[in-house]
C-alpha cells in the first residue's frame, strides 16, 4: 500500500506473528543505526550574512537603506492611507511617512531627501520593482525620478529580485511591526492622528536602537549646495538583483539580457556602470555568499533623454 518505516515494519512483523516482537521505537533505532535515514536528513546550512549580495555591505563597510510602501489602510469615514517606510540594514534607523491617497515618486523623492539631510546619505538605497521606485518600464532604458535622485546624490539604487524571499526581509519586518504597533493598536480619526502616533513609535524605536545606530557604518553628509536636477546626465551605478530564466537571461531596464546559458534559474547581481557604459553580471549563491565571480560583461549605453513625468 506504499507504507514504509518503523510502523510499517512493526505491523508486518505482527501480521507474521514474529516473536519476540520489537517495539516501534526499537525498530526506529535499528534503522537509524544502519544508516537507513541518512538520505532523508536535510542539510542545514548557515544563513548568509545580512546584505551578502553586496560585498562591502556584508563586510560592514557600507550602509544600505531599504524602502517600501504599505497600502490598503483606510480610516473609517476618512481617507485611504498609504505609508512609505524606511529602515537601514546595519543601524536599524527607521522612518515612516503616512500619506493620504497614494504614495507617488515625487513624494518618495522628497521624503528621502528630507531623511538623508537629517541623518546623512547611505551608500545604497534598496527598493522593490514598483514603477514608483524604478520608473515605468514601458520603454527600454527608463530611469525614474527616484533613481535619478539617488544617482545625483552618489547613492547606488538597488532593485531586489522579483518574488524572492530574504532580500526585503528587513523592510518587510518593519512594515509588519509598524502595522502591529501603530495601525492595529489605535483608532484614528484623521491622517494627522496617524502621523502623530507613527512619529511617537519611530522616536521610541530609534531611542531603543541608539547603540546600534551609533555603531553602524558612517553615513555621508548631505551636500549643502545640492539641488535636484532631473535633466542631469546620468552617472554612477545602478544594481539589479535578478534570477535568470531557463535560457540564462534576465529582464531589467525594460529589456532582456543574456547572462550565461549555463547559469539557468540562478541569482545574479547586475551592475549598470553608467560612467563606463557597461553592465557586469556577477554570480550569486547563498551557499557560498563570499564567492561572487564575474559571469559576463556587455557594453550598454543609456541615452541621456529628457526626463518627463
Amino acid at each position: 500500500m506504499g507504507y514504509y518505516g518503523a510502523e510499517a515494519i512493526h505491523g508486518e512483523m505482527a501480521r507474521r506473528r514474529i516473536r519476540p516482537l520489537p517495539s516501534v521505537r526499537t525498530i526506529n533505532r535499528i534503522l537509524q543505526r544502519t544508516g537507513a535515514f541518512d538520505a532523508r536528513h536535510r542539510t542545514r546550512r548557515p544563513a548568509p550574512p545580512s546584505g551578502w549580495y553586496l560585498p562591502d555591505v556584508a563586510a560592514g563597510r557600507a550602509e544600505l537603506d531599504s524602502f517600501d510602501i504599505v497600502e490598503g489602510l483606510v480610516i473609517k469615514d476618512g481617507p485611504q492611507i498609504e505609508v512609505l517606510n524606511g529602515v537601514s540594514l546595519h543601524g536599524g534607523l527607521v522612518e515612516s511617512w503616512p500619506v493620504a491617497d497614494a504614495v507617488t515618486a515625487r513624494f518618495v523623492t522628497g521624503a528621502l531627501i528630507s531623511h538623508w539631510k537629517e541623518f546623512g546619505r547611505p551608500d545604497y538605497a534598496q527598493f522593490d520593482n514598483d514603477p514608483i521606485f524604478q520608473g515605468a518600464q514601458v520603454h527600454p532604458n527608463v530611469v525614474g525620478r527616484v533613481s535619478r535622485m539617488c544617482l545625483s546624490l552618489g547613492v547606488v539604487p538597488v532593485f531586489a529580485p522579483v518574488a524572492e524571499q530574504g532580500f526585503q526581509g528587513m523592510i518587510e519586518s518593519y512594515n509588519g511591526n509598524w502595522q502591529a504597533k501603530v495601525w492595529a493598536r489605535f483608532r484614528f480619526g484623521s491622517l494627522r492622528e496617524a502621523e502623530g502616533q507613527s512619529r511617537r513609535f519611530v522616536t521610541a524605536l530609534r531611542r531603543h536602537r541608539a547603540g546600534r545606530i551609533e555603531a553602524a557604518p558612517d553615513r555621508e553628509p548631505f551636500p549643502k549646495a545640492w539641488k535636484l536636477n532631473l535633466q542631469e546626465a546620468l552617472r554612477g551605478r545602478m544594481i539589479y538583483l535578478r534570477r535568470t530564466d531557463e535560457s540564462g537571461t534576465v529582464e531589467m531596464l525594460g529589456q532582456r539580457f543574456v547572462v550565461d546559458r549555463l547559469w539557468p534559474h540562478r541569482l545574479v547581481r547586475a551592475e549598470v556602470d553608467l560612467d563606463s557604459e557597461v553592465i557586469r553580471f556577477y554570480r550569486l549563491r547563498r551557499r557560498d555568499p563570499t564567492n561572487q565571480p564575474l559571469l559576463h560583461q556587455i557594453t550598454h549605453h543609456i541615452p541621456n533623454r529628457r526626463f518627463y513625468e
